[in-house]
């Protein structure tokens, strides 16, 4: 019996020091807060100078005359150098915690020593890497750059050397083929024909099925003048209704062209119906305005999203994809997959759901409905509901499991461990995937960015003030997955969600070629702040884009 206590208060006396062991060691870790060059570091409480490494940054506020002198390297080519170099900094620093071996020098602005970052050694990887005082080995990598100086706030991109360019106010250096396709050459400096960067054609059809992708990489503000090539579609089936106009929707956001096709669609005696989302969490507040055009409408639960975004027009024509009816969507600031589908028999299927739900049938309360594949023209459209289909586990990783030779991956975000699984055990069978992430969503707690990455899978995170809204999978120009859901938990198990699987050469080859496009266009970067200056026009159009409350030069990091 004696024994037995000695032995408990030993485990006890065991766990206290481990967990005191485990309090030291993480409070002797600090959170790195800013980059503010690559050789000062902004962490805690505390700024950080690494000692004896002399590095170029892109940061055009920065004078760097004299060590590009004494490197006898052009002023073109330390901007380039600091590019490299900057990206460099953010991949191994950003979001990170580390430690701190002090020298025992400061100056007034800073301490001096080297950061490590799960016992690595910033200053000699950067050093070891070619960023630091002998940068033989990355300049001719820099020099292949094609950079230009955009200024934010006239939208005109400059030469590295334009002294218009250095002295803007809002500038940031990036590639030349992310500029967006309005911006504007500087005449002083760009005295040649300007190249415009490529665009992509918008949308596809095959007569019965029409796609519709927005690209957040060419609109950099949202506006409401429903201007777009997929608001003027769903503008003309709300005037071609005849009867009725069933509609699902997490969120309703102004936009005068759409509201007013409704609102003349009622005089006009169309019925007009509404399943809406009213979480606490809803980010649309002017859905009150529309649910006033509604002869029935019915709200789901507070704890769980209604996250569809589905019009069905006269029991014969559904408009369904990721988008929200809001000018951020509708505009193509954000990035969306949406489907125009004339079919009666795919808009009973979707009626069949909308009924469940309008008699208060949300969620896990609804009946699963029966899996019917409905051929249209060259393509075959299989839809699911969440959470009775069980999209992802039932339905999308048997088809990841048989992929052969692609996955590519447009999505907000990514949290599903089976998912993420199954795309793990098809890199390892050699099948080729890309993903592209939103910002927002690529440092969530529950983002599984980091784990991919780790697998050797390619993630890249888009850095742009449109958020990458689209919720697809393309897998060997044979299925195209696109829908409302997010590959999460929530939606796949808890939220109301549609989701299209389409079988169709013709409609995933397009999608293919355009996520090869954006991906060409966006940077491999560690980390990106969704409102920031890594986030192109993320300072400059009017919205909140990482919702912490700040807008614009509100935001510390657009300074």
């Amino acid at each position: 019996m004696q024994t037995n206590k000695i032995i408990s208060i030993l485990l006890i006396l065991g766990l206290f020091c481990g967990f005191c062991t485990y309090e030291f060691i993480r409070k002797s870790e600090k959170q790195i807060i800013n980059i503010i060059s690559p050789s000062i570091i902004e962490l805690h409480n505390e700024t950080i100078c690494i000692p004896e490494v002399e590095t170029f940054t892109a940061d055009l506020s920065k004078n760097q005359t004299e060590l590009e002198q004494k490197y006898n390297i052009s002023h073109e080519d330390a901007i380039k150098l600091g590019y490299l170099t900057d990206n460099f900094a953010e991949d191994f620093l950003s979001g990170k915690t580390a430690k701190i071996k002090y020298t025992g020098e400061q100056n007034q602005n800073c301490k001096f020593g080297d950061i490590y970052v799960q016992k690595q050694s910033y200053r000699e990887h950067l050093i070891n890497a070619g960023f630091a005082n002998n940068f033989t080995t990355q300049l001719e990598k820099a020099r292949k750059l094609k950079l230009v100086i955009l200024n934010h706030k006239s939208n005109k991109f400059h030469k590295l050397d334009c002294k218009y360019g250095i002295t803007a106010h809002d500038a940031i250096i990036l590639p030349q083929r992310q500029l967006q396709k309005d911006s504007k050459p500087c005449k002083f400096c760009h005295i040649e024909k300007s190249t415009q960067p490529k665009t992509y054609p918008l949308a596809i059809s095959n007569g019965n099925i029409k796609m519709y992708l927005t690209d957040l990489t060419l609109t950099l503000k949202p506006d409401n003048k429903c201007k777009s090539l997929v608001c003027q579609e769903l503008l003309g089936l709300i005037n071609s209704a005849e009867n009725s106009i069933d509609i699902a929707l997490y969120g309703w956001g102004q936009v005068p062209n759409i509201y007013n096709a409704l609102l003349k669609a009622k005089q006009r005696g169309v019925k007009i119906r509404i399943a809406y989302d009213i979480s606490k969490n809803n980010y649309y507040p002017d859905t009150k305005m529309l649910l006033q055009l509604s002869e029935e409408k019915k709200g789901d639960t507070p704890q769980i999203l209604m996250h569809n975004k589905f019009f069905i027009i006269d029991n014969k024509k559904l408009f369904t994809g990721s988008m929200n009816f809001s000018p951020t969507g509708l505009s193509g600031f954000n990035s969306n997959c949406v489907f125009s589908i004339n079919s009666p028999e795919i808009a009973q299927i979707y009626k069949a759901e909308f009924e469940q739900m309008l008699n208060g049938k949300f969620h896990g309360s609804k009946m699963k409905l029966q899996s019917k594949t409905v051929k249209l023209a060259d393509a075959k459209i299989t839809p699911l509901f969440s959470p009775k289909d069980k999209a992802i586990t039932s339905n999308i990783i048997p088809l990841i499991n048989n992929a052969k030779h692609y996955i590519y991956i447009p999505a907000f975000i990514i949290t599903h461990d089976e998912f993420s699984n199954a795309l793990i055990r098809a890199h390892k069978r050699n099948v080729r995937i890309k993903i592209i992430v939103d910002a927002t969503n690529s440092h969530n707690p529950r983002s599984k960015v980091k784990t991919l990455r780790q697998a050797g899978i390619p993630v890249k995170i888009e850095n742009y003030a449109g958020k990458m809204h689209s919720k697809t999978i393309l897998i060997d120009d044979k299925y195209l997955i696109a829908g409302s859901m997010n590959f999460s938990n929530s939606g796949e198990n808890k939220n109301d969600e549609n989701c299209l699987i389409i079988e169709s050469e013709r409609f995933t080859r397009y999608c293919r070629e355009f996520f090869e496009y954006l991906w060409n266009k966006i940077p491999y970067k560690q980390y990106i702040r969704a409102e920031s200056k890594d986030s192109i026009g993320s300072c400059s159009d009017g919205i909140d884009n990482n919702y912490d409350g700040k807008i614009d030069m509100q935001d510390e990091a657009c300074h």
